[in-house]
């Protein structure tokens, strides 16, 4: 997106949880940084023009954005001067600012630095609607692939558990928390990565893990090595949200001999070629857990369906589009009233 003088904003498009899409200001206090992860643009020692805002100016600039309209939201990260905590401050500042002399009250998600502290983590759980730090890998040995200095986890997994901890604890409501991962520049496996989500998941009360497919930056030490596919970064996300919001465990995901997602087909209607194509599921008796492994259901739409089939019998195909299923997707695996609809075959994506 442009601003009125054709200078490029970083503007980005975020879900919310009712499923609206919102314009986000996606930006960083400094580009400056002490660090020298070997994938990153803004590491130690890159010849780059940097640049810094003091708390009060982005929180002005941003500000200025929202009232014209250009964005609703903030996701305000930075690079590392001076230590974590000391750069976990001027986040908190800018915070504050907003929050309390600008009084901001929208949608604000905030990075936790490496190295901050349980109460500068817990104060950004105040002031933010999200907070999140990046494991960046899903291990010590592949982090050290990409970021050698950093400490998987001291500086990285225990604050994730801080931020679980806080949010148990408190009698108000905090932020949510995430994490993201860089995808394909460490050499790991697909299921590496989700063996961590599915922990974070259930360990750390994740609200979000995020996957960032590695593309090669000039100038730094991983400039030669290949791009990963989009399509890798796709499938992760869903089979994130099969741990997530499906009741899938890691055992179920359809990964080959070497760890990795199918990238042909989605990881759901895989899993159902294998377990559902001879073993479909009668729709009117089946319990929500098994509805929401049948391929075009989703959680809500089996909300709908379990209250319909209350009503009456669900015995045709054109029953379910009626509902929002995707009928389609779903024929191959189910059974309506005993037996077994109609359906051509179709594409897997």
């Amino acid at each position: 997106m442009e601003d009125g003088r054709g200078r490029t904003l970083p503007v980005y498009y975020a879900s919310g949880p009712n499923g609206r899409t919102f314009p986000l200001l996606k930006t960083m206090l400094t580009s400056a940084c002490e660090r020298d992860c070997l994938y990153c643009a803004f590491r130690a020692g890159r010849d780059m023009r940097r640049a810094t805002f003091r708390p009060e100016e982005m929180a002005g600039v941003f500000l200025d954005l929202h009232r014209a309209g250009v964005v609703e939201g903030l996701f305000l990260s930075t690079g590392i001067l001076r230590g974590g905590a000391n750069t976990q401050n001027r986040l908190l500042d800018t915070a504050e600012i907003l929050r309390h002399r600008l009084g901001f009250t929208g949608y604000l998600h905030l990075k936790i630095m490496p190295g901050a502290e349980r109460g500068q983590i817990a104060r950004a759980m105040q002031l933010a609607n999200r907070v999140s730090i990046n494991l960046e890998a899903p291990n010590a040995a592949r982090l050290h692939h990409l970021a050698p200095h950093k400490d998987f986890e001291s500086e990285l997994l225990l604050p994730l558990g801080w931020m679980h901890a806080i949010r148990s604890e408190a009698d108000q409501r905090l932020a949510s928390s995430a994490t993201q991962f860089v995808v394909g520049a460490a050499g790991e496996s697909d299921v590496e990565i989700l063996f961590t989500t599915a922990s974070l998941y259930r360990a750390a009360g994740l609200a979000r893990v995020f996957f960032m497919v590695f593309q090669p930056c000039p100038g730094t030490p991983l400039e030669s090595h290949p791009p990963e596919s989009p399509q890798r970064e796709h499938r992760l996300y869903q089979a994130s949200y099969l741990l997530r919001d499906y009741g899938f465990d890691l055992e179920d995901l359809p990964l080959d001999k070497d760890g990795h997602l199918p990238r042909e087909k989605d990881p759901k209607s895989a899993w159902a070629e294998m377990s559902l194509r001879e073993d479909p599921i009668e729709l009117n008796t089946a319990p929500r857990e098994r509805l929401i492994r049948v391929p075009g259901i989703g959680p809500s739409t089996a909300d709908r369906l379990i209250h319909a089939r209350r009503e009456t019998k669900v015995r045709d195909l054109s029953q379910l589009r009626a509902l929002g299923i995707v009928a389609e997707r779903a024929a191959p695996y189910i059974i309506l009233d005993g037996s077994r609809p109609p359906h051509q075959r179709s594409s897997l994506l």
